[in-house]
């Protein structure tokens, strides 16, 4: 209608269940955790393995691709190990009246919740065929005292 002003109306959008809300501490769950902080940042996250062996915490991360010295930062931030990389890969073909430049940019980020008591003085990171391993020695374990008995003494 002419001169009339028409209200548009959008649809409404469904109300999505609070699927975090589902798994009480979640946030703690270390692969999880760092899968949605990832996400969260907009970035991709890199693949991961954890294990401990020989008293040690071991982070493997695939970066194939990746210069280690320029286009990786490791740090440690509030008891949190964070991985960080970036690629960029620039490719050119030249043919008889063809030319193809691509570019390819991309970010990786990991964040691990370390042990308590782990310190970050003797962490070491080493590189080799792709695969980054980072090694955090983890804290001796104090013996666990044996349990005491209490008396039940009967009035």
């Amino acid at each position: 209608m002419a001169g009339q002003e028409m209200e548009r109306s959008r649809p409404e959008r469904p109300e999505w269940p609070d699927l975090l809300g589902w798994f009480p501490g979640w946030a703690h769950w270390p692969g999880f955790r760092g899968l949605m902080e990832s996400a969260v940042e907009g970035v991709e996250p890199m693949r991961i393995e954890e294990h401990v062996e020989d008293n040690q915490l071991i982070v493997k991360a695939e970066l194939p691709g990746i210069d280690p010295d320029k286009d990786v930062e490791i740090f440690i931030q509030d008891q949190t190990l964070h991985i960080e990389a970036h690629r960029r890969q620039e490719t050119t073909e030249e043919h008889k009246g063809h030319y193809r430049r691509e570019f390819r940019y991309g970010r990786f980020a990991r964040r691990i919740p370390l042990p308590a008591g782990a310190t970050e003085d003797e962490i070491s990171a080493s590189y080799t065929d792709g695969v980054l391993e980072v090694r955090v020695p983890l804290p001796s374990k104090q013996p666990t005292p044996p349990a005491k008995r209490i008396a039940v003494q009967h009035r």
